[in-house]
């Protein structure tokens, strides 16, 4: 990999500079919601007989994320952002192509985990690219545009999955992301400087690697928020792992997925739009700590609803909106936090906050996802469970205070 030039001065724009961080994250998204109509289809097609194995395909790619995140924090600081988001693009866009072709359920699994590696390229870098260019509630307002931008992705790519299957086969649907994928190499590939700055490359060694993971790791800020972030990747995974068997099986109306998957993802854009436009006079603490109160209260009454039999596809989905939008409150002010005093080792902190909360997240969504019942009892069980968590991780990190910084309690 070449070394790390200086920020250049053809940085895009900040509409522009939203625009492609919102698109390489996008993928992720993609990657994962446009499988959802498909996987009846493809265990179909695969000899996949029992429903709870067909969401694997999307555990495979989760898992194939996960990995990727630990190692490639370093690697970007090291030989910058640029080049490794170059490489991972241009992966993903191959691996849909190879799954496409898959002739047997082990195959795609194997196309699906590398596709999650190509995509943790992106993902993560995305983040240190962004710290690289601003910090503290401009990080968050910056974030948070990009987040209503990328939510357009869970609200499309359903929809995108239904459409294809209209017209095509199951694998028409990894070319069309093959080819949405190189489209955001091309502009980035054009577009995007490297944004590292030299004084702040860490070379790859040993004492280098423990040191930023020290810094990462011993932070309170970093670990506390990172926590609660994994917190909320729990209850996130165990319902992208859960609903497409929730509208086949528990409401039988398959049909409505798409819909019903826009309604909620529509929730999210517009919380995500709406901080965007408050954080920088409220905070991130005051608006991300009452998200993630309003996403256990609602996580609380929809468990009771689900509990009692009173459960039904519209108040399924009128809930899981409202609960959706304390969560859009809470994550990117939640990131943001966590990232805000990690500008030496952005990489590093990068991979390791997004590692804590994509392993905990799947291995916590994928126990969800194996104990549908038939019912939304066992996924609400975990929102609730996830969102006390959190609670307790965040009074905890503040020094047994919300909506407060500890360093002012201490009076910094």
């Amino acid at each position: 990999m070449p070394s790390v030039a200086k920020p250049s001065p053809a940085m895009p724009g900040k509409t522009e500079f939203v625009l492609m961080i919102a698109s390489v994250m996008m993928l992720v998204a993609f990657g994962i919601d446009s499988m959802l109509p498909a996987l009846p289809a493809i265990g179909n097609d695969l000899g996949v007989s029992n429903p709870n194995d067909r969401p694997i395909v999307i555990s495979a790619f989760l898992a194939g994320f996960g990995v990727t995140l630990l190692m490639i924090g370093t690697i970007s600081d090291r030989y910058g952002r640029r080049t490794p988001m170059l490489i991972g693009l241009l992966v993903f866009a191959i691996a849909n192509v190879v799954a496409a072709l898959s002739q047997d359920f082990t195959q795609l699994l194997i196309a699906r985990f590398i596709q999650g590696m190509a995509a943790a390229c992106g993902q993560t870098v995305v983040r240190s690219v962004v710290r690289d260019r601003f910090a503290g509630r401009d990080m968050a307002q910056v974030m948070s545009l990009a987040s209503t931008i990328f939510m357009a992705a869970p609200i499309l790519a359903p929809a995108l999955g239904q459409i294809v299957l209209e017209f095509g086969p199951w694998r028409w649907i990894f070319h069309a992301l093959g080819l949405i994928g190189f489209g955001a190499w091309v502009w980035v590939a054009l577009r995007l400087p490297e944004t590292l700055n030299p004084e702040n490359v860490t070379p790859i060694n040993r004492t280098n690697i423990v040191a930023s993971a020290r810094v990462v790791l011993t932070d309170r800020m970093s670990m506390g928020y990172s926590i609660a972030l994994a917190m909320m990747s729990c209850a996130l995974y165990g319902f992208l792992l859960s609903v497409q068997q929730i509208f086949e099986i528990g409401f039988k109306r398959s049909d409505f997925l798409p819909t019903g998957f826009a309604i909620m993802a529509s929730g999210m854009a517009a919380a995500s739009l709406i901080n965007a436009g408050i954080v920088q006079r409220f905070g991130m603490r005051r608006i991300g700590h009452l998200g993630l109160m309003w996403f256990t209260g609602i996580a609380v009454i929809h468990a009771g609803v689900a509990l009692t039999g009173h459960e039904n596809m519209w108040s399924f989905i009128v809930l899981q909106t409202m609960m959706m939008i304390g969560f859009s409150f809470t994550v990117g002010n939640f990131g943001a936090m966590a990232m805000e005093n990690m500008g030496r080792v952005a990489g590093m902190a990068s991979s390791i906050q997004g590692t804590i909360g994509n392993l905990a997240g799947v291995v916590m969504g994928s126990l969800i996802g194996q104990a549908f019942d038939g019912t939304t009892a066992p996924l609400y069980i975990g929102f609730t469970l996830a969102g006390f968590a959190a609670l307790a991780t965040v009074f905890m990190t503040e020094g047994g205070r919300f909506f407060v910084a500890r360093q002012e309690l201490q009076g910094a």
